[in-house]
């Protein structure tokens, strides 16, 4: 442990370093009042710590090391045992500066009770203390249930309550429609119920060929001894079987894996975690860690394999969206936690691939979801009324953008946010002639005069809020435009982007104020500026390629009086091209089948105005 520091004196990491061991270890940086700041591990304490104050780091780090006050060390005897205390002081501290997975409910089990003569399928949650197996975890309460359908579908296992079972005289309706084999009254013999519960078993641990195959010597059997009705029960539950190993597999039967993928987007994060067990998919969960400013994909995707494998038993196998400089680590801790080989990658082909890329589009659609949720918009709409000073005002914002080609078909883009998020009806495209190529300046302005001259003449709504993508210069244009249509109860504001245009550093201009805004980089009303700029972006370059993949699908010769698609395609065989065509002369434009002079000149004229 590091001496403990006064509350208001400056942490002396010279002194401490000196000290420090260069084991394997975990350390916790402490701030002013006592708070655990940030929880690492690392293979080397001295290197790890020493790197905090010896480079240049990005805001987020310098923040939170400029905040330190004293750093606590456990030295382990492994890196992987520092991996596995890291993820316990996370889940009691909950330091600020680290990536925190939530507490969520626990995973659901289905609960065999293997003691008793008729054991009982069920399902579970919470603490696994009772005598019996439990199998799982599956990801949601919904797929659980499913597998216990399908199981009395299959294998005629009670799943009633044990108080139900001790009471029955005569069987219930679950033994009528052949959902079970009513062992309450002993209708079945505990040998063949036996049968019925290693199935199960052998189902629920993903050895669906074993099942097949005593199925089939059980048919047979009955079959043999003239007992029918049961050779067909078993026919059915080896069609059954086989239709779902059929449809199910993800590679080869007994395949047990998760596929993990973390999507990253307006300061917020999102990570689904699909589970295959035995080759069956059981469906995904959904987290939303806690993430710090700054922090990158795979920091998260680190982060929460740790904490929630720290939780839950791994399976074989995990598949990762992103690669991650620790995966060797974690495999380790895990392997030494499962008591057997993990393996973690990303690099995956066929079946594997194609499952990681839906678990990534999952992440990445659940998180738009969240970022455009009524709840969110409606927390950083708030967030950014309290900064601007607007009250209850910024209900609607609208930002223009311009997309062009070196000049050439150049497109504004207006896009609208309310309340419920994008308000895609309202977004509008201008397509912008008649200024001098590549001012952006002049179709800015023609973009707003023409959205707001409409505006006045009652075909829209005012914004409260006007976002112009630039600085001063650009804000002041706007400023103009809306002096001009005398428009004054519209806030303005400019959005620079920051040193090295890098996202989270943006600079935002007030008109009427001189000194630019900063947002901390994980303000929620940042994070919103950021979403409304990117889709004025997205909506602009959609337009322009819609309108650049128009001109090049149009022929120039089109614009010539008299020459239709035959005349247009015996002059580009003629000429080889409009290259060609561009410098004929009109001599040689007349010698092309079906042109006369009159054509050859309106085509030689075209292409050399006076």
């Amino acid at each position: 442990m590091s001496e403990q520091a006064s509350a208001t004196e400056e942490f002396d990491a010279k002194s401490f370093l000196k000290t420090l061991t260069c084991h394997p270890g975990v350390y916790r940086m402490i701030g002013a009042e006592g708070q655990v700041l940030y929880v690492g591990k690392a293979r080397d304490l001295k290197r790890r710590v020493s790197s905090y104050f010896s480079r240049s780091l990005n805001a987020r780090i310098q923040l939170m090391v400029s905040r330190v006050r004293h750093i606590e060390v456990t030295v382990t005897h492994t890196e992987s045992e520092a991996l596995l205390l890291e993820n316990t002081l996370i889940k009691e501290f909950k330091p600020r500066y680290n990536v925190l997975l939530k507490d969520d409910k626990s995973y659901p089990y289905i609960y065999l009770s293997s003691h008793q003569s008729f054991p009982r399928l069920s399902f579970h949650r919470g603490a696994r203390s009772r005598q019996g197996q439990y199998f799982g975890p599956y990801p949601n309460v919904g797929s659980t249930r499913d597998t216990l359908k399908l199981l009395q579908k299959l294998f005629p296992v009670r799943q009633c309550e044990d108080s139900f079972f001790a009471n029955r005289s005569r069987p219930c309706l679950q033994y009528q429609i052949k959902r079970c084999s009513a062992p309450c009254v002993d209708l079945v013999s505990e040998q063949q119920y036996a049968s019925d519960v290693r199935a199960s078993v052998q189902f629920l641990q993903g050895k669906t060929t074993d099942v097949l195959q005593e199925r089939g010597q059980l048919m047979t059997q009955a079959a043999e001894r003239l007992d029918y009705e049961q050779a067909a029960l078993y026919r059915d539950q080896i069609q059954t079987l086989s239709k779902l190993q059929a449809t199910q597999c993800i590679s080869g039967e007994r395949g047990d894996l998760d596929i993990v993928a973390c999507a990253l987007s307006g300061g917020q994060a999102c990570v689904q975690v699909f589970m295959v067990r035995g080759g069956r998919n059981l469906g995904n969960k959904v987290y939303y860690p806690k993430i710090p400013a700054h922090a990158v994909v795979a920091d998260v995707l680190s982060a929460f394999l740790s904490q929630h494998y720290g939780r839950y038993r791994p399976p074989g196998e995990i598949l990762l969206s992103h690669e991650l400089d620790d995966s060797e680590l974690l495999q380790s801790a895990f392997s030494q936690q499962a008591g057997h080989t993990i393996r973690i990658h990303y690099k995956v082909r066929a079946d594997r691939l194609r499952w990681l890329k839906m678990a990534c589009s999952n992440a990445e659609i659940a998180l738009k979801a969240r970022l455009a949720s009524r709840s969110g918009m409606r927390e950083r709409l708030e967030n950014l009324q309290d900064i601007l000073g607007l009250g209850a005002q910024a209900n609607r914002i609208e930002c223009f953008d311009i997309s062009h080609t070196s000049g050439q078909q150049t497109v504004a883009s207006c896009v609208v946010f309310d309340e419920g998020g994008a308000a895609k009806q309202d977004y509008r495209r201008f397509n912008i002639r008649d200024i001098t190529a590549g001012d952006d300046y002049a179709a800015m302005h023609q973009a707003i005069l023409r959205r707001y001259t409409r505006v006045q003449k009652d075909e829209g709504k005012l914004p409260d809020l006007l976002l112009i993508d630039g600085g001063k210069a650009q804000l002041a244009m706007a400023e103009q435009v809306m002096q001009e249509l005398q428009i004054n109860d519209v806030m303005l504001l400019g959005v620079a982007k920051g040193p090295d245009r890098k996202p989270g550093m943006e600079q935002l201009f007030i008109s009427g104020k001189s000194t630019a805004l900063i947002l901390p980089a994980d303000s929620p009303a940042l994070h919103l500026i950021q979403q409304v700029r990117d889709e004025a972006h997205r909506f602009a370059i959609a337009g322009h390629r819609n309108q650049r993949a128009r001109v090049r699908r149009q022929s120039t010769l089109e614009d010539i009086p008299g020459i239709g698609a035959k005349r247009r395609k015996q002059l580009l065989l003629h000429f080889g091209g409009l290259q060609g065509i561009e410098g004929a002369g009109v001599e040689d434009l007349c010698r092309v089948e079906g042109i006369n002079r009159q054509l050859a000149e309106a085509v030689y004229h075209y292409f050399r105005p006076a």
